[in-house]
């Protein structure tokens, strides 16, 4: 996925303090008078800051809240630089507006994007409030100090809240970028420590917080039914029997609007045909759908086979067909006929759905040109342009109110649902309240596309890995061009460290749209790669973590002051912290095995070990060890919930998760037949978060791929039986 930029509408600093101060400024930089009032009313300092009369803070997160921890640790940023006293604090989700740039959740952005503005924002917000006490004190500001939303002045013992001091704040003149001094780490009261999650409470005693919870007056509910197999057309349908039903308003055909299914989160997704029924309430119109029948036109349907395209590419990584080459460096050929030892291994994953437990939900109004949208999508940013260019409206007359995702993983970047409802609501000329179905959202995901990898090594004499080649299968609509998530990308390791690499490409057809799924492509790589290094390992009669540690070298940053790039000291503390912590090289019981893995993914470097123990084809996951450096900790309590789920998810879906293709349409409809991961058979996990100081990185993916490989690998080790391929299921074994 392309990474956002993290611009603010294009303007520079001092621009964007003007218009997010919420400050009438002049030409020279002074408050006009007329604003004064109403800056001492709303207590407003910034886009994401105001002092309440009570001597509460609100702090806005700008970034949508799908279960990540953002809106709490967002604004710990801002509070920490602010000296705000954190019991004071009320974290609330910012308006969707452009002067907070890109609201957008995804890659495990949202910290690093924001972490020098936030910081900013917060010390900007602190220094104007220290003015305003030097100027009403008749003080120099050096000798004034901040902490628990006051201003101290320590020789005279003279203090002050916060409250107290907005609305003078409000008039000073921004300061210079320069005037304004950010923490040092060192200083930190608040960041690094735990920190409950702002919508705990809300959430155990369920607060209406959520997208699926949306209701205005006057709105009527709909319910969209769309051809099994992508591209089918509706071409009539027993409407009036339909509009029959008790609670059934309305029922018609939406023609939608032209092909590809593709994934791309910027532009207006493609619509797909089908029959829109229109009631009083939802259970009106989702009982309406059974006696619904379709004539679908199938000539442009998509007839994919999953068992097909798995065929034709474990056939074509078989014959070494290659179509493109995506990587090398060195002389692969004299690696491989020099090698004291060489190895040769296919791996491959299936199709596989978010399975998000908040299916997609939306309500929308666009009767008239003034549109509004209550929506929990990942990319509200890219909501306004893409209705505006559907309905034909201004996109300064759309409204996007952000809320609470029920679960994202990368579902929610799309944005095809909203659209849905927007035509919906156009047609019918009241709010509408879309709600899909599980089984739709199942049928009709941006699944995580299947890849195929024939991987090959060369170990020299000395014990050393000096060659690689990938051969990948890539599932493609046009046959030219991987779809999302089914190639590879070139990862710093091993391309960047092994000396000798080739990474090479074929394609096989399919037109099931595929998308970001939890660390795309990291997330089927990481078993491949970290599954084939423990295979070298035991092939060359080493140990795995030795093998594992020479492999990756001591080159430092393999891209200077690159956060997303490897650092080897950095990935070697990891592995070394996991290792000792789950006691690497003891004598385990007959039957147990230890497994190791170590992955880059979205800037964090994340090693974990698991240990297993098998008995006949039931594999029980007692323990997972992770050690992670994602730099410096924000809520550290945030930060081991998203580790901690990253493996519970990791395992869940490696265990039977998979989405089969028959005629272009999915078999599986719901949890019964695509499982999740029961809480017996969920590991011990054991965190240890390694504090490098470096910039924060986003923890919402990197310890999700290590998590398959490290288990496989365990596997193996306790009965000798390789895991080339996923779910496990597949090769018999089950998760007890």
């Amino acid at each position: 996925m392309n990474q956002p930029s993290n611009q603010i509408a294009n303007t520079d600093r001092r621009d964007f303090l003007k218009i997010s101060l919420g400050l009438a400024l002049s030409s020279t930089g002074s408050i006009s008078m007329m604003s004064l009032a109403s800056a001492e009313a709303s207590g407003t300092l910034n886009a994401y800051v105001n002092i309440n009369a009570d001597g509460s803070v609100t702090i806005y997160g700008p970034n949508p809240e799908v279960g990540q921890g953002v809106n709490t640790s967002l604004p710990m940023i801002v509070a920490e630089e602010l000296d705000a006293k954190w019991e004071d604090v009320h974290c609330e989700a910012a308006p969707v507006q452009q002067q907070y740039g890109m609201q957008f959740a995804g890659g495990s952005l949202s910290i690093p994007m924001r972490w020098d503005e936030m910081r900013k924002m917060g010390a900007t917000a602190r220094e104007m409030l220290c003015r305003a006490a030097a100027n009403q004190w008749n003080l120099p500001r050096d000798e004034l100090t901040t902490s628990d939303s006051m201003v101290r002045h320590g020789p005279s013992g003279k203090s002050a809240h916060y409250k107290d001091l907005v609305g003078a704040a409000s008039l000073i003149s921004v300061p210079d970028e320069a005037e304004v001094r950010l923490k040092s780490p060192t200083d930190y009261v608040l960041l690094g420590k735990r920190i409950s999650n702002a919508s705990a409470e809300g959430i155990a005693t369920g607060k209406p917080i959520f997208g699926i919870d949306a209701k205005v007056d006057g709105m009527v509910y709909a319910s969209f039914v769309k051809c099994p197999s992508i591209g089918g057309i509706a071409k009539s349908a027993n409407l009036e029997a339909v509009r029959a039903l008790p609670g059934v308003i309305d029922a018609f055909i939406l023609d939608g609007t032209p092909g590809p299914y593709n994934f791309d989160i910027r532009e207006s997704h493609a619509i797909q045909s089908g029959v829109a029924i229109v009631g009083k309430d939802t259970w009106s119109t989702f009982k309406a759908r059974e006696a619904l029948t379709v004539d679908w036109d199938l000539s442009a349907a998509s007839q994919d086979d999953s068992d097909v395209i798995e065929a034709e590419a474990l056939a074509a990584l078989a014959a070494g067909r290659v179509e493109a080459e995506i990587e090398r460096a060195g002389d692969v050929e004299a690696a491989f006929a020099n090698a004291e030892m060489t190895a040769d291994s296919t791996y491959s994953t299936d199709f596989v759905s978010h399975a998000q437990l908040e299916p997609q939900g939306v309500l929308v109004s666009a009767a008239t040109s003034a549109v509004e949208v209550w929506t929990s999508s990942q990319t509200p940013v890219f909501i306004t342009s893409n209705l505006a260019k559907l309905l034909d409206v201004m996109p300064g007359n759309i409204t996007v109110h952000q809320l609470r995702g029920g679960g994202g993983f990368g579902r929610r970047l799309s944005n095809e649902y909203i659209f849905e409802a927007a035509l919906i609501s156009r047609r019918v000329g009241a709010p509408v309240k879309l709600q899909w179905k599980r089984e739709d959202d199942m049928a009709f995901d941006y699944f995580r596309a299947p890849t195929y990898y024939r991987l090959r090594g060369a170990v020299a004499d000395d014990g050393q890995l000096v060659g690689w080649k990938n051969l990948v299968a890539a599932a493609s609509a046009d046959g030219e061009n991987p779809n999302y998530g089914a190639s590879y990308r070139p990862y710093d390791f091993p391309g960047k460290v092994i000396p000798n690499v080739a990474v090479e490409q074929s394609f096989v057809k399919s037109q099931t749209p595929t998308g970001a799924w939890r660390a795309p492509i990291s997330n089927v790589y990481a078993f491949a790669e970290q599954s084939f290094i423990a295979e070298l390992a035991h092939k060359a009669g080493q140990d795995h973590r030795d093998f594992l540690l020479n492999a990756i070298g001591d080159k430092g940053w393999i891209k200077e002051g690159d956060m997303a790039s490897l650092n080897t000291a950095r990935a070697r503390a990891t592995i070394e912290a996991v290792t000792k912590a789950a006691g690497w090289g003891r004598k385990l019981p007959e039957g147990h095995g230890l497994g190791l893995a170590f992955f880059l993914s979205h800037s964090g470097h994340i090693a974990e070990v698991a240990e297993v123990s098998v008995d006949g084809k039931n594999i029980t996951v007692h323990d997972v060890w992770v050690a992670a450096d994602v730099g410096q900790v924000v809520n550290l309590s945030g930060l081991e919930n998203q580790l901690q789920g990253s493996v519970v998810d990791g395992l869940s879906t490696m265990a039977a998760q998979r989405i089969s293709i028959k005629n272009g349409a999915v078999v599986q409809s719901n949890y019964d037949s695509y499982p999740l991961l029961r809480m017996p058979q969920s590991p011990r996990v054991h965190v240890d978060v390694l504090n490098s100081g470096y910039r924060p990185t986003g923890a919402g993916e990197p310890a999700l791929p290590p998590l398959a490989p490290a288990v496989c690998n365990a596997v193996f080790d306790a009965c000798g039986e390789r895991i080339r391929a996923l779910p496990i299921s597949k090769e018999g074994f089950t998760i007890v």
